[in-house]
């Protein structure tokens, strides 16, 4: 890369500690709201994955709904959740894990890179590791590939950070 060059890291990041005060906050409306009364629901974090456990189906909807609005109040895009498949345990209880999604992919690295070579633009994508590095003489170059890659709807959470 040539001295005069520019360039922007495309990166998948989500801020844990943001995840754990909505999963505080989660707890705490659940603990005074009427009809989770006796419901035994619990919310947990491990590393990357938040576990709801409660009596039933809908009150299960209920905590994955007042998560998401805490999460979206503190910023921290939901397209970062996976959720895997909800599980009936013992008791009639259900289980839902929801994945945090940190870093890109090689699959969504290569849609990426593709997005951007179709937009004819003069700059070149390379991936390096879970980041794309995206590098160009013209600074318009990269806020173009930046505002297309926003108006993409790619079905990631992405930031742009050292753009230098």
């Amino acid at each position: 890369m040539a001295a005069k060059d520019s360039s922007f890291d495309i990166v998948s990041e989500v801020d844990m500690q943001e995840v754990t005060n909505a999963l505080t906050q989660t707890e705490k409306e659940i603990a005074q709201r009427f009809d989770f009364k006796g419901s035994n629901t619990t919310v947990e974090k491990n590393d990357d994955e938040v576990v709801i456990v409660t009596s039933d189906d809908f009150k299960l909807r209920n905590v994955v709904d007042i998560f998401q609005s805490k999460l979206a109040k503190r910023n921290v895009s939901l397209k970062a959740l996976d959720y895997k498949k909800p599980e009936s345990s013992l008791g009639g209880r259900m289980k839902q894990v929801i994945k945090i999604k940190q870093g890109i992919s090689q699959e969504e690295a290569k849609k990426i890179t593709t997005l951007i070579k179709g937009l004819k633009v003069k700059v070149q994508a390379s991936v390096q590791g879970d980041v794309v590095r995206v590098s160009g003489k013209n600074r318009d170059d990269l806020q173009a590939v930046i505002q297309a890659l926003k108006n993409a709807d790619l079905p990631m959470n992405l930031q742009f950070t050292n753009y230098r």
